[in-house]
């Protein structure tokens, strides 16, 4: 009986550690969202509760509009800005736009334009 149930812990361990390498690739997590208007010349925050460690970002409208730029600011004060001057269509994302190493994100700052009356916006972080 012994002999069984250690067969049955060692099974079940190395299906967990088989299962935790899979968890840990890279995954695509939704840093915030915000709503930005149409002829505005001031950024759209987006106040992050919680430092969220990325190494890439990715924008992605929900209507049709014109971006400018997405300012992040980081856990140390430090900002980094990353530039894109380029038409979104409806629910098309921007390329991803890569940091040399996982930062600590704690705001977001979404500069541009609205076709229409408002587009919502969604930066998604890689991790």
């Amino acid at each position: 009986m012994k002999m069984k149930s250690w067969f049955s812990v060692v099974c079940l361990s190395l299906g967990l550690l088989g299962a935790s390498a899979t968890a840990q690739a890279d995954d695509d997590i939704t840093l915030g969202r915000t709503i930005v208007f149409e002829n505005t010349d001031y950024g759209a925050p987006i106040p992050l509760l919680v430092c969220r460690r990325v190494d890439a970002i990715q924008v992605k409208a929900d209507r049709d509009m014109y971006l400018r730029k997405v300012v992040a600011t980081f856990k140390n004060g430090d900002t980094k800005t990353f530039r894109f001057y380029r038409n979104i269509k409806e629910d098309d994302t921007t390329d991803w736009r890569e940091l040399p190493y996982k930062r600590c994100v704690k705001k977001l700052e979404v500069f541009g334009e609205s076709k229409n009356s408002s587009a919502g916006v969604r930066v998604y972080g890689r991790t």
